[in-house]
């Protein structure tokens, strides 16, 4: 190659010193014979300069071109690094993270696709970071201090919420659902499911004389609109704390029918035998279901003597006055601590049969009777097992047609109740003589921080003095437990001095 470029530059000056030789001799002869021809000779650019020109870029051409513009020594990574991305790639088919360094671990973690199957992640990865952002991916607003705070909790009781939602009867296969059962028995507290989609049904043929006016149709109807059995999911979450049912669709659209909100006879056996095998469960809801007095019972006569319920919450239902006495007889065989019965149907005789069992309890806490109809009848019932219950401290009677003969004697509890602290009796028609003993018995009451009294008909100067009375409630409960030691009785005070004298 050195051969053939030097070749040029040596050859360049004779090339040059020739023809200027052959230019000098032809213009002696031109002169000589006679004047130039008018056409004018072209001459040529020196040849010197243009072999320096050519050996310069020769020159620079002879520096090396790697093949990748992009490729440098800086940036080839390290061996841990591609060990890492391949084992990133490959996790699916060979999951490897418990055997790797903490650090590693951190950063196959971290790249890792949120969608990987759960049979892979489920037990494996505990990291709730990479949890985090499965939940975020599928749904963007999470909640988690609804899941006790933690991600894969939440992810696998969201996940399983939504294939109860979306499961149909005799359609979808129950194996989807009990299959998850191994990967989230151990995660799962909380199952709350707002739609139970009944199973599809074609229309029948019509066909002359089927009309009857029997009940036996509608009976046909029902069990041919089971929705599914929680029975075999339930008993395998070792660790299920709360049940939040609503059996109902939603988003149904033009495609509206009664019986889409029905709770059938078949459901209420299957969930009473589910709840009353599931000894670890503590809250029970079933909100907005259509639940009569008697399925309320067989729900009800499941939960006797149950080893962990805490919180029942039957409300927005139809339970009557005999749904209301097998709830009553409920406080008397549980350690129920808060019961919720709004919006029913309960009446003076089923809030005699609760404050008959309220007399005599010492778990429960709260009760809620909002939006039935209970009267002073069943007002003053439920004042008068007041004077003798020492553990309630809420009681919320709005919207139950009360007057002034419950605030009367609800003024006289007032005086000596010390457990109470949260009263509701908004809605009612208390009027003005109510109120004014409902304030009188505020006088002597210390303990009492809220009093709603809201549309009830009293006076305005006496719900001030009312408002006024409770500020004082609070303000001496927020002393008590900044100072709970300053609050000492005088006995207990006096004593350690005596000895000393």
């Amino acid at each position: 190659m050195q051969e053939t470029l030097t070749t040029p530059s040596l050859s360049g000056p004779s090339q040059s010193s020739i023809s200027t030789q052959d230019r000098s001799s032809t213009a002696g002869q031109t002169s000589s014979t006679g004047p130039p021809p008018s056409k004018p000779s072209t001459i040529p650019p020196p040849v010197k300069s243009k072999g320096l020109s050519s050996r310069a870029g020769v020159r620079r051409m002879r520096r090396i071109i790697a093949e990748d513009v992009e490729w440098s020594l800086a940036i080839v990574p390290f061996l841990t690094e591609l060990c890492i991305q391949h084992i990133v790639k490959n996790f699916q088919n060979n999951p490897i993270l418990k055997q790797l360094l903490p650090e590693h671990q951190k950063k196959v973690l971290n790249n890792l696709p949120p969608d990987l199957p759960l049979t892979v992640t489920a037990n494996l990865i505990d990291d709730e970071n990479y949890w985090r952002r499965c939940c975020l991916q599928r749904w963007p607003v999470c909640h988690v201090d609804k899941h006790g705070g933690s991600w894969k909790r939440m992810f696998f009781e969201l996940h399983l919420e939504n294939l109860l939602k979306h499961f149909i009867p005799s359609t979808t296969d129950p194996a989807v659902i009990l299959n998850l059962l191994p990967l989230c028995r151990n995660y799962v507290r909380t199952i709350r499911v707002d739609q139970f989609l009944p199973p599809v049904q074609l229309l029948p043929p019509p066909q002359s004389g089927d009309l009857s006016d029997s009940g036996s149709e509608g009976e046909m109807e029902e069990l041919a609109t089971d929705h599914y059995q929680l029975g075999d999911l339930v008993a395998g979450l070792s660790h299920l704390e709360e049940l939040d049912l609503v059996y109902g669709v939603k988003d149904c659209g033009m495609n509206f029918e009664w019986n889409l909100f029905l709770f059938t006879y078949g459901d209420c056996h299957s969930l009473a035998a589910t709840v009353k095998a599931c000894h670890t469960l503590k809250i029970f809801r079933l909100t907005r279901s259509k639940v009569d007095d008697d399925k309320a019972r067989i729900l009800i006569r499941s939960l006797l003597d149950h080893p962990a319920l805490e919180e029942l919450d039957l409300s927005h239902n139809l339970i009557g006055d005999r749904g209301a006495r097998a709830a009553a007889k409920l406080l008397s065989h549980s350690r129920l601590r808060v019961l919720n019965l709004a919006n029913n149907q309960v009446r003076a005789l089923g809030a005699q049969s609760l404050a008959h069992a309220l007399a005599h309890n010492t778990n429960l806490i709260s009760l809620n009777l909002r939006l039935n109809c209970v009267e002073d009848e069943g007002g003053q019932a439920l004042t008068h097992a007041l004077q003798t219950n020492k553990c309630l401290t809420t009681l919320h009677l709005g919207g139950n047609e009360l007057s002034e003969p419950t605030a009367t004697l609800l003024s006289q509890v007032l005086s000596i109740n010390t457990t109470l602290t949260s009263i509701n009796l908004s809605c009612n028609h208390i009027g003005l003589d109510g109120g004014k003993q409902l304030l009188e018995g505020m006088s002597d009451n210390k303990t009492l921080l809220e009093f709603d009294l809201r549309l009830s008909d009293i006076a305005q100067e006496s719900e001030y003095l009312i408002s006024q009375a409770l500020c004082a409630n609070r303000e001496a409960a927020r002393q008590r437990a900044l100072n709970p030691t300053h609050f000492i009785s005088p006995i207990t005070a006096k004593g350690p001095e005596n000895p000393g004298g």
